[in-house]
């Protein structure tokens, strides 16, 4: 049949199952924009492109499908960076569509020309410059196929104008033929084997989770690898809810600001099995001091991971599932009651250290983010935006929901989460959906309060409010003499905000109110914000400087009266 290239592009979309686009229209994608009435593709018309790739990349997040945004060229694909360097980052499956100047005029700075794919190329995994309508749909097939599979990535698609107004004949490519694209799946078997027997022989082990585990649904057979050979899990900030967080192995997150137990538990094992993490350096700080007494087995499907910051005496390159899956069936069955006591009294003197327990009076955003935990049953989405809100969230909402925290990890991008949980919210539009941002970076994507009630969104946001850039400001007092250069920051009466977009909005700012706020949130039919106004100088413990290793944590002081 004969179709333009706007018809193809969303053919091709409907073939690869996309129901749902988050972008913004303009000059060269007006065609695209023109011919999608004419499909069942739902279009999210979101405030800055930036929040479309953001909400894209949530989407896929909390679906496991690929998030795709569109954007026109010039200042609409700049627009785009941040989100796909971020989804990139984080092995986000993500295909960013941009419409570029007609294929007659590129090169000669036509209005809103940009090298779009010269400018994407290091923050993608591949991307597309389109100028013949003949390469367009196989342009479409292998973005799809490279978004999804072996590690996921964001992919670029830039499409020329003319490209998308010509007309031929339209079939849909049946295969694809990328050879050097080859992801390995399956881990060799004599590694396999031996990675057991390391297990078997190890008295002190530790199993690393991260995203991988996520990525490649691997919470059925780490469960069973963890409970058959009793190995403590330390999860990164990507792998939290690998396991869930009430599971008496589970430790929690490790590293910069992880649980203290779980990285004196890292410290003194004498065996690490890494498995779907990069071990990046906010989980190990300095990779020479990481782990010093164990060997470290790593298991990745990106081979290029292995070895890149720590050592590895052991690799294993293949998809997470498939490889615990076979760890399972040959590893022995494993005690380890020694070990477990002694991380159990690690345990014991952080929890001592935990401030919870709160009279009426001035709010900490540990009992707000422990609020929320509990009045949701670490069942809901969970979307954290990047700072001092991140870690709290990540150190006191144990989550229960496998793949129930959206959060952006590599890039640590401010502004990602109000846009992030519209994309979940609109993925998953019977879940429980919450947003957790500072003030600082919630002022950075507000905009997108306009698409939540456009699209009739209940997402519930939850604003720890210091009036400062507060990890930033923690840093400063720690390590820069208490200098506040640049982090105190005003920002608007939230609730009032809120309200004028047509939004439930309150103020709290008594820790009597909170629970009572919470449940009202929960409750309420539509989105809902509640801006906390925290402590202002609360900082988040532990802490590891930065260069030292993650056993010299500085850390909260044990409240008077506190058990030890």
């Amino acid at each position: 049949m004969k179709l333009n290239g706007a018809q193809i592009l969303w053919e091709c979309l409907l073939h690869e199952g996309v129901d749902t686009i988050f972008g913004i229209t303009g000059g060269t994608v007006l065609p695209l924009y023109h011919e999608l009435v004419n499909y069942p593709i739902r279009s999210i018309v979101v405030r800055h492109e930036q929040a479309a790739a953001h909400a894209a990349d949530g989407y896929a997040r909390a679906t496991g499908k690929v998030g795709v945004c569109l954007a026109t060229s010039g200042p609409g694909a700049t627009n785009l960076v941040t989100g796909i360097a971020n989804a990139q980052m984080d092995s986000s499956s993500l295909v960013a569509i941009t419409g570029q100047v007609a294929s007659s005029v590129l090169g000669t700075d036509f209005f809103q020309e940009v090298d779009t794919t010269g400018i994407t190329m290091p923050i993608t995994k591949h991307n597309y410059l389109v100028t013949d309508i003949n390469d367009l749909a196989l342009a479409v097939k292998e973005a799809f196929h490279l978004a999804r599979t072996g590690r996921p990535g964001a992919v670029l698609l830039d499409i020329a104008k003319d490209v998308q107004q010509t007309v031929i004949d339209f079939e849909y490519p049946a295969e694809i033929n990328l050879p050097g694209y080859k992801p390995h799946m399956f881990g060799n078997a004599r590694q396999i084997k031996q990675a057991a027997e390391m297990i078997n022989q190890a008295e002190q082990p530790i199993l690393v989770a991260g995203r991988g585990v996520i990525i490649a649904g691997a919470f059925a057979e780490l469960l069973a690898l963890v409970e058959k050979a009793q190995l403590p899990v330390v999860t990164t900030l990507l792998g939290k809810s690998d396991l869930p967080e009430n599971h008496p192995l589970c430790l929690g997150m490790g590293g910069m600001h992880g649980e203290a137990f779980a990285n004196l538990a890292m410290q003194n094992a004498d065996l690490i099995i890494g498995v779907g993490s990069r071990f990046d350096d906010r989980l190990t700080s300095t990779a020479e001091t990481f782990a010093p007494k164990a060997r470290i087995i790593h298991i990745d499907i990106d081979p290029a991971e292995i070895g890149k910051r720590v050592r590895v005496d052991l690799p294993v390159v293949g998809d997470a599932r498939n490889v615990l899956r076979e760890l399972v069936s040959v590893v022995k069955p494993a005690e380890h009651t020694p070990w477990l006591n002694q991380i159990e009294a690690w345990r014991k003197d952080s929890h001592a250290r935990d401030i919870l327990h709160q009279e009426c009076g001035e709010l900490q955003p540990q009992f707000v983010v422990n609020q929320i935990w509990e009045a949701t049953e670490g069942k809901a989405i969970m979307v954290s935006d990047v700072g001092q809100n991140q870690m709290w969230e990540a150190q006191y909402y144990h989550h229960l929901r496998p793949g129930g925290l959206i959060t952006s990890g590599g890039l640590g991008t401010m502004g990602f989460g109000l846009p992030a949980a519209i994309g979940a919210a609109v993925g998953c539009p019977d879940e429980p959906v919450w947003v957790v941002a500072g003030d600082g970076g919630f002022q950075m994507t507000l905009q997108e309060l306009a698409t939540v009630v456009q699209e009739r969104l209940p997402i519930k946001i939850a604003i720890l409010n210091n009036g400062y850039l507060g990890m930033v400001r923690q840093w400063q007092e720690l390590f820069y003499q208490s200098n506040y250069s640049g982090t105190p920051i005003l920002g608007p009466d939230f609730a009032k905000l809120a309200e004028a977009y047509g939004i439930r909005g309150i103020t709290i700012s008594d820790s009597c109110e909170v629970r009572s706020a919470i449940e009202e949130a929960k409750t309420y039919d539509g989105p809902m914000l509640i801006d906390f106004r925290i402590e202002r100088e609360q900082n988040v413990f532990p802490i590891v400087p930065v260069g030292q290793p993650i056993h010299n944590m500085i850390r909260r002081p044990i409240p008077q009266g506190a058990q030890g």
